[in-house]
């Protein structure tokens, strides 16, 4: 059998250990080195490797102070739907993949002491992560999510997307044929334009808006152009009526930010611009890889009504933190600032 041991991988050694799918679009290295000169907190990059092959990927951004020490990821306070840990076996078999996460799972719980009193530990697993069971062994309290994914997988163009939508859905989308309205790509100045709605909404429900300004310019500049797309609304002589941020995994796309109430001629205007956007992704060569849609939480009642619209498989995900009284206070004051998924 072979010995399997985990260390502290660069930015640049993590890049070439991601595997080709199976991850989220915050484990780009692109991604992550922008949060990392975002967050106030240390970005450590632990990598699993058996032999010379890297199987196991878990980044975490840790910060010590006085207090105690706190180690999250993601990082709160930037629109960041998970993160949490990549496993990459080279066999098939259960027994190597729990392996890998068991020996992942204890030698960052070693490392970073989690079972200190004063640690803070709160991590958001990916999608593709199945089992957090490790950690739920090392003391963690393990709690699922939830968010709705719209299967794209053998769609050949829209009509089969839009096939299990709820009918108003599929009849505001057919109607984007009549109306004058044009649905473009546009760049970051477009993006910012969205941000600012997003901040006005979230202030509507006294909400803190989930990013900085600074952080979402940063980060569009930073990634690869098939990482994200920005698509807008406009009228006829150009007036903006919304838009929304889409970015790209290899396997899914996000609605990430944006979507803010908007109509024109009596038709939603998000319905169109999520029209748009499925359109692409099924017709269009270059997002052949993507075969989802997440609608990124299904986490907020008021909210999934309309999500469920989109006829999207619920799919869970695992939120592992520290349990025990004395992180009810402390949770308290992070939950303020965690920016709850949607």
């Amino acid at each position: 059998m072979t010995h399997m041991e985990t260390e502290r991988l660069t930015l640049e050694e993590w890049g070439e250990a991601l595997p080709r799918s199976g991850y989220e679009l915050f484990h780009d290295p692109d991604a992550l080195a922008v949060l990392d000169a975002h967050v106030d907190a240390e970005l450590r990059l632990y990598g699993t490797a058996k032999g010379q092959q890297i199987v196991g990927l878990l980044p975490v951004f840790v910060d010590e102070r006085p207090v105690g020490r706190t180690v999250f990821s993601p990082p709160l306070s930037f629109g960041v739907p998970r993160l949490g840990p990549i496993i990459n076996p080279n066999s098939p078999k259960q027994r190597k993949w729990e392996r890998i996460n068991s020996e992942l799972a204890n030698a960052v719980a070693d490392d970073l002491e989690v079972d200190k009193r004063s640690t803070l530990f709160r991590m958001t697993c990916p999608l593709e992560y199945p089992d957090p069971r490790p950690y739920g062994w090392n003391e963690f309290s393990i709690e699922p999510e939830f968010t709705y994914v719209v299967d794209l997988e053998d769609c050949t163009d829209l009509e089969d997307a839009m096939s299990g939508f709820s009918k108003s859905l599929r009849n505001e989308m057919r109607r984007y044929d009549e109306l004058d309205l044009t649905i473009d790509t546009e760049g970051i100045d477009t993006a910012l334009r969205i941000y600012d709605d997003v901040v006005d909404q979230y202030e509507e429900y006294d909400d803190t808006a989930p990013m900085s300004r600074l952080f979402l310019r940063d980060l569009l500049s930073s990634l690869d152009d098939d990482r994200w797309r920005v698509y807008a609304a406009r009228t006829p002589d150009g007036t903006y009526k919304s838009g929304i941020i889409t970015l790209f995994s290899p396997d899914l796309a996000y609605y990430w930010q944006g979507g803010v109430t908007a109509s024109y001629e009596h038709v939603s205007v998000n319905n169109l611009l999520h029209r748009a956007i499925l359109e692409d992704i099924v017709t269009d060569p270059d997002l052949e890889s993507v075969t989802g849609y997440d609608l990124v939480g299904a986490n907020t009642e008021r909210l999934c009504e309309y999500k469920g619209k989109f006829n999207g498989e619920l799919r869970p995900y695992y939120v592992v933190e520290s349990s025990g009284l004395e992180m009810t206070l402390a949770k308290s004051v992070y939950q303020k600032v965690s920016g709850s998924l949607k």
